[in-house]
């Protein structure tokens, strides 16, 4: 399980303080991570992308940002499973992607995205203008302050935010 700390653990300053918890079963697989686990983590790499962001090391913010996108979703797909149901074994397969949009496929988010995107157009335009554009290819690449920035406010807005969208349906 995976420990968030609490506020006054944090430092106030955006300097990175090492408040980064491992999964403490098995070696952090994804075998071993279940929901609250990729809550905590979505969350736990939210802040680590502003830190990031806010000193300069866009690469990492740009990558971090799209990383809590694909925690929060395989937050949602885990909801959508049961206790003690077996689970679909192609569904199960298939989320062991680093793929967005087959991710909000499988946590069957498309139609909710579109829905809401009608109403919320900035959204939608943050899910398809940046947030697909990511990759998990993106922690080899380089990626400037703008194109950091942009990714990080589409996924952290407030009131606009792909992750604030995933909250509601985790």
């Amino acid at each position: 399980m995976v420990e968030v700390p609490s506020e006054t653990d944090r430092a106030p300053t955006a300097r990175y303080t090492g408040h980064d918890a491992a999964p403490a079963r098995g070696a952090g697989c994804a075998d071993d991570v279940n929901r609250s686990d990729f809550q905590a983590l979505a969350r736990l790499r939210s802040e680590d992308a502003r830190c990031l962001l806010e000193n300069g090391r866009f690469d990492g913010a740009y990558y971090l940002a799209g990383y809590v996108v694909e925690c929060a979703l395989k937050a949602c797909i885990a909801r959508n499973v049961q206790q003690y149901d077996f689970p679909d074994r192609d569904a199960v397969n298939r989320s062991y992607t680093h793929n967005l949009n087959q991710l909000l496929e499988i946590a069957g988010l498309r139609a909710q995205l579109a829905a809401d995107g009608k109403a919320d157009t900035t959204l939608l335009s943050n899910w398809n203008n940046h947030v697909t554009k990511w990759s998990e290819r993106s922690r080899y690449e380089t990626h400037g302050q703008a194109e950091a920035r942009e990714l990080y406010d589409a996924v952290s807005d407030p009131a606009h935010g792909v992750f604030q969208w995933l909250l509601r349906h985790w």
